[in-house]
């Protein structure tokens, strides 16, 4: 009767070995090598928005590396550094409705980000990401500001991260 259940746990060890080895995953990763994060104060340069948006993503940005990576802040000679503009903070019509007017809103929030590796500058980009949110025409934006925005910028830096440490 042992011998049976150690002929059992020897298959499932084997075919779980096996499987394992013909399936690797694959995800965020940043070189071992990274140990520090600088991330510059992200500058305002379009109309509209809160006043504070842009000290709201920086603060964001930084506490999202800060929790998902060993990556330390620091400002002297930094191996990351991530630089961003906000450029584009726009309110839309979608979706038209008979009396011409429009059944939804959707605010778009455009950051382009420019990252600098100290240690590879084969890894360095400048690109732009942006994220929208629909919300119904029957509601001001002053209405929905408050919840659409953490939305949009957790999305753009989770795109961020995604493009900075993930391997697809």
């Amino acid at each position: 009767m042992i011998w049976k259940n150690w002929i059992n746990f020897l298959v499932i060890l084997c075919v779980s070995v096996g499987l394992s080895s013909c399936y690797s995953f694959k995800g965020a990763s940043l070189d071992p090598n990274l140990k520090t994060l600088q991330v510059s104060n992200i500058r305002m340069e379009t109309a509209g928005g809160p006043a504070n948006l842009s000290l709201e993503i920086n603060e964001k940005l930084k506490e999202y590396f800060q929790r998902n990576t060993s990556l330390k802040i620091n400002n002297k000679n930094p191996d990351l550094t991530i630089e961003g503009s906000i450029i584009g903070y726009e309110l839309t019509p979608q979706a038209p409705t008979g009396d011409d007017k429009a059944g939804l809103n959707r605010l778009t929030l455009r950051i382009q980000f420019r990252l600098t590796n100290r240690l590879d500058e084969d890894k360095n980009f400048e690109q732009e990401f942006s994220f929208y949110q629909d919300f119904p025409q029957s509601q001001t934006l002053s209405q929905v500001e408050k919840t659409l925005i953490p939305k949009l910028v957790d999305q753009i830096i989770l795109d961020l991260f995604n493009k900075i440490a993930g391997d697809w």
